[in-house]
């Protein structure tokens, strides 16, 4: 493992709803027992239920601001080569 020498646990992400291939993902046993406090707390059954939840949630919103930035920077090119073809920018 990693010099920190954390404990570490596997934890098998799971998309059960989707039937999905699955890979197995190594947390660190601190950040587990974190999840397992959380399930009574939550609608989830199993730690792998909620980590997938919160991997989906998270990687969702990075890739739609990464979305929304790529859309964006090609608005504004398109914008500002129809202003310099109406001939208001040089």
């Amino acid at each position: 493992m990693d010099e920190r020498n954390l404990t570490e646990s596997d934890v098998e992400v799971t998309s059960p709803t989707r039937g999905e291939r699955t890979d197995t993902v190594e947390l660190p046993r601190s950040l587990v027992e974190r999840v397992e406090a959380r399930l009574d707390h939550s609608e989830f059954d199993t730690p792998d239920e909620y980590v997938t939840y919160v991997v989906e949630e998270v990687v969702g919103r990075v890739e739609a601001a990464t979305d929304t930035e790529r859309t964006s920077s090609v608005d504004q090119v398109e914008i500002e080569n129809r202003l310099k073809s109406l001939g208001y920018l040089n």
